[in-house]
């Protein structure tokens, strides 16, 4: 009966560790995804007078579904009728996370620069928590108060200083693709819990090319292809293994288990991460004000992914 107490009074006593590593590994997840989004804002720019956007974000998801197959290709035959029980939510996150999203960002990468792709898409952060909050999730006053900090820094950031009061073409397209992707974030909370995950991600790739399929062959009319080189293959292979394969497979075991609107925090830091690449990679400038304002995204993201209570 002791013996029995003693397992009674230590099972609640375990449970919050359990949270919280599960929490810690959510973020940590959600950081990989981050750093690795980051570098291909940096490949989509360096790309944009070489491959046209349409066939970028075409090749990316071959390489990506090629990359993916051996791991996923036995699962999601096994899963493949419930797949087709709930084809129509797993279409949709095709066409959100992997037909528009990657497309809109290959086409802003034309007419902006990596640092303004990394920085407007910290909006989808705070389309992430509306979201989340909307479906009645407590966001708590702290997260708040942290994820508002990193967009006034962001939107300094964009503005050189001030707040910005106009977007350039490439900028809207990058805001369209902020959108998509919170869409994306957010459809993903629905995913049944019995659908693996490598077998969901194999999908998604697979039905986002086939989606892509239409506009690749106008493009392939309209602008020609491009050259299979070194500069064009190399930067294609990294967006469909580690930006597609890993990034996603990460973003998406992080949502199931802390959320959109905390994962969404981590992502805040892309636009430091694509600053330092494009700087480090394209050399373009980085300047006080955006170290400052850097400084100011990082303070907002650890005080809205503290432990405290808001």
């Amino acid at each position: 009966m002791a013996l029995l107490d003693r397992v009674r009074t230590t099972e609640p006593a375990s449970a919050p560790r359990v949270l919280a590593r599960g929490a810690g590994v959510g973020m940590l997840l959600a950081l990989v995804a981050t750093v690795v989004w980051s570098g291909s804002f940096v490949v989509s720019r360096a790309l944009h007078d070489s491959v046209p956007p349409v066939q970028a974000a075409f090749w990316r998801w071959i390489v990506a579904i090629l990359a993916v197959a051996p791991f996923a290709a036995r699962e999601t035959w096994r899963q493949r009728r419930l797949i087709r029980r709930h084809l129509g939510f797993v279409t949709l996150a095709a066409l959100l996370g992997v037909t528009v999203y990657n497309t809109l960002v290959n086409q802003a990468g034309l007419t902006t620069s990596a640092g303004n792709m990394g920085m407007i898409m910290a909006a989808s952060p705070v389309l992430m928590a509306v979201y989340e909050g909307l479906g009645g999730a407590r966001l708590g006053a702290r997260r708040v108060t942290g994820m508002l900090i990193a967009c006034g820094g962001v939107l300094l950031l964009v503005g050189d200083g001030a707040l910005p009061t106009r977007l350039t073409t490439g900028d809207l397209w990058m805001l369209a693709a902020a959108v998509s992707f919170a869409s994306y974030s957010a459809v993903l909370k629905r995913r049944p819990a019995e659908l693996g995950g490598l077998a969901f991600l194999f999908t998604t790739f697979v039905l986002g090319a086939l989606m892509l399929l239409p506009a690749y062959g106008v493009s392939l009319a309209a602008q020609g292809g491009f050259e299979p080189t070194p500069g064009t293959v190399g930067p294609l292979v990294y967006v469909g293994v580690l930006s597609s394969a890993v990034a996603f497979l990460a973003w998406n075991k992080a949502i199931a288990l802390v959320g959109a609107a905390r994962a969404g925090v981590v992502y805040y830091l892309q636009p430091v991460c694509v600053a330092l690449l494009s700087y480090a990679l394209l050399g373009e400038e980085l300047g006080l004000l955006g170290g400052a304002c850097m400084a100011l995204i990082l303070g907002g993201v650890a005080l809205a992914g503290s432990r405290a209570r808001g």
